[in-house]
Formats: structure tokens, sequence, C-alpha cells
């Protein structure tokens, strides 16, 4: 397979390991330019270009190689800033929170730069959700963007988003993740020289991250990254494997992350595929960094059970969902359909009625084979 050289480059570019002149000699550059693509597709173009410039494979593409590079490292120092600055806000405030997935996982990297992100994520409890919010908007000139079940997504005043989270739990769609999600608290420690500034343990973290690849799977795809974040977690030499495989033994997630781990080895490692990998492999990368409305309407047509069960759902969600969209729901429950035709209304006129409309559309033409697949296919992740 020809789009292996991307996860070749990809692994030179972490590791710092060359590649044999044998594999590359053969790329033409209409090759290395669609390898290109797909690497921009995932948002993985900088280390796709630090591995090409490290392996000699630049092509009449040294100019873009060299700007990837540079705005990775730019986008880098860009959220650093924000990030610092954030975290001194919430510990001068007396604030506990638990910075997440890339502000951590940049740490494990060669080079900080490497793991790319879009904004700064981070949790604080439930109780001190209202008190960080207008901190930020009060003191520190943050401003408002949307509100979800579970955070809030601000702007800073730097140009930065960063997501306020006051759970993890998003939507309860991913087995007994939320059982151990909960806990959360319960499983962290001080980071060094601050008293606020909590970090999961190595077991719990890499939970959270197997949860939230299982997420975005089942909503249509989550991208090359994820499975590179995995890949460098599983080489941490001090790693508490026993825990984190209880932890995802707990939350029914094994399965899954073991499909995972496996495609990640052939990516990375050349393992050969087994038949879950390879769907999992199909499903990624025609999905996108963001997957795809094509496969999430084929999973969730599946859990729904057919095509009548998912229509219905698109008009009337169950309550275990919508409660996550509205958690005032999960006091007084009694206003279920008034937070449905409150759904409804967002939906007509909040710019979302043709994205449903399509989706629909999807859902009714597809057949009952790529059912089958997709019934298998989820059987296999253990989904």
């Amino acid at each position: 397979m020809m789009d292996m050289e991307l996860f070749h480059l990809i692994r030179s570019s972490i590791t710092g390991e060359k590649i044999a002149d044998k594999e590359l000699e053969s790329l033409s550059s209409e090759q290395i330019h669609h390898l290109f693509e797909l690497s921009r597709h995932h948002d993985v173009d900088h280390l796709f270009a630090f591995g090409a410039k490290q392996n000699g494979v630049m092509f009449e593409m040294e100019n873009m190689i060299e700007k990837r590079i540079l705005l990775a490292v730019y986008r880098h120092e860009r959220i650093k800033y924000d990030f610092e600055n954030l975290c001194h806000a919430l510990e001068k405030a007396q604030i506990p929170f638990i910075p997440l997935k890339g502000a951590v996982l940049r740490d494990y990297y060669p080079e900080a730069w490497m793991r790319t992100s879009c904004d700064i994520d981070v949790l604080v409890r439930e109780e001190d959700f209202q008190k960080a919010m207008m901190l930020l908007v009060n003191e520190h000139e943050y401003t408002y963007q949307e509100q979800s079940g579970h955070d809030i997504s601000m702007r800073s005043p730097y140009g930065g988003t960063v997501e306020l989270h006051y759970n993890l739990i998003e939507d309860g769609r991913v087995h007994q993740s939320s059982e151990v999600l909960t806990a959360l608290w319960d499983d962290v420690v001080t980071r060094e020289g601050f008293s606020y500034w909590y970090e999961m343990t190595d077991a719990m973290f890499y939970f959270y991250h197997v949860a939230h690849m299982a997420k975005h799977i089942l909503e249509g795809g989550c991208g090359i990254r994820p499975y590179i974040d995995l890949w460098i977690l599983d080489h941490i030499q001090e790693a508490d494997c026993e825990g984190r495989d209880r932890l995802l033994k707990q939350g029914n997630l094994l399965k899954f992350a073991n499909v995972a781990r496996k495609l990640s080895r052939v990516w990375f490692e050349d393992e050969m595929h087994d038949e879950a990998s390879r769907q999992m492999e199909d499903y990624v990368l025609r999905g996108g960094v963001y997957g795809s409305d094509e496969n999430g309407t084929m999973v969730r047509q599946q859990k729904s059970g057919g095509k009548f069960c998912y229509a219905l759902s698109k008009i009337f969600l169950p309550y275990d969902v919508i409660k996550f969209h509205y958690p005032i729901l999960q006091k007084r429950r009694w206003l279920m359909p008034i937070m449905q035709v409150r759904r409804w209304c967002k939906l007509i006129f909040g710019g979302h009625l043709k994205r449903v409309t399509r989706n629909l559309k999807y859902s009714g033409s597809i057949t009952e084979a790529e059912s089958a697949d997709t019934q298998n296919f989820l059987n296999n992740m253990g989904l």
C-alpha cells in the first residue's frame, strides 16, 4: 500500500530514524503530492513535511514543506502562550483544573510543536464552572462562543480557542466510560510547583484518550493523529499497563483499544493487518481528521436499529442523550417535551436543518450489504 509511505515518514519525523533509500526511490512527484494531501486531510502535514525534509524527499514542494513546519511551530507557540496564561489565571484564582488532550500529549513528543491542536481543553469541577467562566470573561477578556452539555467554548484575547469542560461525559454514548470518568477527580495528583493544577494518573489519562477516540469513531471518525498519540503513549517506559487495561475493561473499551493499538502498530511498526484493523483503517482514512457525515450516519443507523428508528431518533432524541444537551433535564425530567421543541427550533433556525435532511437522505440510500458491513465493523470494534 503506497499510503504506508506516509506513516513511515511520520514515524521518521518522531523517532529521527531515516527511511531506507530504496523505499523512497520509487516515489514519484505525483505520489509525494498525494501523500502530502492525505496528510493535510488529517492535519498531520507538519509531521509528513518534517519527515520528508529529514529524508531528502522534497521535489518541487520544498517551499510548501518548509511552510508547513513553520506554521506548526507558530501554532504551538501561540497555543503555548494562551495555555500558560490560562493555567496561571486558574491557579491564582484557586480554581482546581486539569489540562486535557493535546496540552498533555505534546509533552510526550520529541518536540512539543509536533503535537498540533486547534484549541486548549481544560477541566474544572462542575461547582467551579461558573466561577471559572466569569473569571476568564471579567478579568481576562475572554469572550463567550458556544456552550454544550459538558463544556463552553471561549475565545481568548489573543485569538485562541479554549474549551472549558465541567464534565467529560459526552452524551453517555460509549459503553460504561461515563462510570469510569465520573470518578476522575478521585484519581488525580497535583503538578509539582502548583496547588490547583491537577494531573490524571497514567491509567486514567490513557482511558480518557481511548474513550475519546471511541466517541469520535461513533460520530464518523477521528483521523490519524489520535493513533500517533496512542502509539507514543504505548511506548512510555513507566506506563501503568495493568492499570490502563483494568480501566479499559471496566469501561468495556478493551476490545476497541486493542484494535486501535493493533492499527497503530500496523502503521508505525509494519505489523500485518487483521480483519478488524483493516476495517478501522478504511473507516478512519476515508473520514479525515473530523470524520465524515457518511461514516457517522451509517454507524448511528445501526446503533439506532435501522432506517426508521434512525429517522425517529433525529426527531426525538432519547432522554439518555438529550439530558447531556440540556443538563436541566437531569434534575427536571418533566421539561423534556419543552427541550425537544427547543432543539427543533435550534435545528430549524440555527442552520442545522440542511445537514439533518442530508443525513436522513443518505440513511435512506444505505444498502442492506452496507448495513451488514457496518454492523460487522461495530462488532469487531467492540462498539
